[in-house]
Parts: structure tokens; sequence; C-alpha cells
């Protein structure tokens, strides 16, 4: 107990610390505790505040994403990313920015602002869904992770269909949006981003007593009484929210959701969600800050993927080797 206790405070002062490098670094390093001239202020109200705000969100809410669906899956390998979900939400996203202009033409930043996450959000609660479904007749984990990957593989074809038939602007708005980017979330893109992760976290909270009886399988778990099948619609609808929320304002961003939880059961040499709950959501976090900051380094900034990657695949190699 005491040592989850320090490892907590650790983490918290952790973020604190990386949250502060976040808004410094960039290509030019700006020092709070300075006179900053109306340029620097501008920048860093306008874009390395809620750039670094956005990546403690999107952070924690892959990571619970993540935790939530090993746990129902019973896949060490399940995430947003693996299991097609982001796939789903790039879907969704496509489907407004592309098919929409086919349809009836280009729609107004407003509406697309509105629109995307609800997209994002729906076309990946979708694909969740229909994984769900699969995981009523497949039982082999490794099975449905393959199925997971082939839904993902399908949104992925069906968004280079769209592709083929976009004009140049709504093509040039999807692919620079599928890159990934924290920087590209604004004050007002927080005010329908912040609503959609705490609706989602209200859906985590509710599912949050039951998921320990999941552990063990949904036999076990019903015969302590719980409701798997409400619990299962909880979990779905918070990934959905999550996951497809950051994904529709900060593009795909891959591995976090898969390697966090397992950082955080080892870290914690736990498996309570009690703890690895409020654990994956500090690691994913400060991870998502250290993937920012590398990405600041350079005179033009990598896509935020790119540097999660370099992180997450290697956790997941070991992942691998080690079951």
């Amino acid at each position: 107990m005491k040592r989850n206790a320090v490892l907590f405070g650790v983490l918290t002062v952790g973020l604190v610390l990386l949250f502060g490098l976040d808004v410094c670094s960039g290509s030019i390093w700006l020092w709070p505790w300075g006179e900053l001239s109306v340029m620097e202020q501008q920048i860093m109200h306008s874009i390395r505040l809620p750039k670094a705000i956005t990546a403690i969100l999107a952070g924690g809410a892959l990571s619970v994403s993540g935790l939530m669906m090993q746990t129902l899956f019973r896949n060490p390998l399940a995430g947003p990313y693996t299991l097609g979900v982001s796939s789903g939400a790039s879907l969704g996203v496509a489907f407004l920015t592309m098919c929409s202009t086919i349809l009836c033409g280009q729609l107004s930043s407003f509406s697309t602002q509105v629109l995307m996450p609800v997209a994002a959000c729906f076309g990946a609660s979708l694909v969740l869904l229909l994984v769900l479904a699969v995981s009523r007749r497949v039982k082999n984990n490794v099975s449905l992770l393959i199925v997971g990957m082939m839904f993902g593989s399908i949104a992925g074809a069906l968004v280079s269909l769209l592709q083929n038939f976009a004009n140049p602007d709504a093509l040039k708005l999807f692919i620079v949006w599928t890159l990934g980017s924290l920087s590209s979330v604004s004050w007002s893109d927080m005010q329908l981003l912040v609503p959609i992760l705490l609706i989602g976290t209200l859906f985590v909270l509710l599912a949050l007593k039951p998921l320990n009886g999941l552990l063990l399988g949904e036999d076990y778990a019903r015969g302590l009484g719980i409701h798997v099948s409400r619990t299962r619609l909880y979990i779905v609808l918070a990934t959905g929210l999550l996951a497809g929320g950051v994904t529709a304002f900060c593009g795909p961003i891959a591995f976090i959701g898969v390697a966090v939880p397992h950082i955080a059961r080892g870290l914690f040499r736990s498996s309570n969600h009690r703890i690895t709950m409020p654990a994956s959501v500090l690691i994913g976090a400060c991870l998502l800050l250290i993937c920012d900051v590398l990405c600041s380094l350079f005179t033009y900034p990598l896509p935020i993927s790119t540097v999660s990657a370099l992180f997450g695949a290697p956790v997941i190699i070991y992942i691998i080797l080690k079951k």
C-alpha cells in the first residue's frame, strides 16, 4: 500500500514536470517565469497550453480505453488501434469530410467541428460492437485479434474508396488529420472534447466495479451477481466516446492504448482496476507528454503517432515474447 502511494506520488510529480516541460519546449523555448513578448504570450496561451492539456486528456483516455478492452476481451493485445476502433473512427471522419462534399457540398467549419467528433465516436462504437458480436462466437484470443484487424482493414479499404471520389480540398483535410497532431486542438475544440471525455468517464465509473469480476471470465462474473450485458454496454460506450473523441480531434494515435495498461500492471504489480485505472491515466498522460516534447524538438514537428509507436511497439514485442 505504501509502495503504491509512493508510485502515485512520483507519477503525479512527473506529470506536473512534464506538463511544464511541454509548455516550454518547441522551436522557440519559452520560460513562463521570464518576461515574454506579446507574440510569445500568444504562442504560450493559444498553442502550447491547449496542446499540453490535450496530451494529458488524450493519453489518459486512450490508456483507459485500452485497459477496458483488454479486460473485456481478455486479450493482452486488445486496444483502440489493434482491434480496429481507431480505424472505425477514421472511417467516420472520412465519411464526414469526403463523402459529405459529394452529397451536399462543402460543410462549414462550424459544422465540421461539431459533427467530426460525432462521426468519429459513431464509427468507433460501430466497429467495437461488431468485434463484440464476433467475440461471443470466437473465444480464441488470437483469432479475435485477427478479426479486429480485419475489421480495421475493411474500414481502411472503405476510406481508400472514399478518397478516390473526394475533391482535393476534402482529401487534403483528411490526410492532414490522419497524421495525428495535438497542436490542432484549440480552446474552442476543447469545449467539445472535454464534455465527450467526461461522459465517457461517467461510463468508465459505472463499469469500474464489475471490471475486476470480468478478469476471470463472464461466467465467474455472473456468479458474483454482475450484470455482464450492462457492463459490456458501458465499456462499449466508454471506449467509443473516449477513443472516438480523442481520434476525432487528434487523429489516430497508435500503441498508447495497448502498451500503457501493461506498464501500469507491471509497475504496480496488480490487476485491480481500482489501482490500474488511475495508474493508466497518469502513465498514459506522462507518456504522451514525453512524445509531444520529442516531436517538438524537430524543426518540422513529427506526427505524434510516429513517436508514440517508438514507445509502444517495443512493449508489444516484449508482451508477445513473454506470453
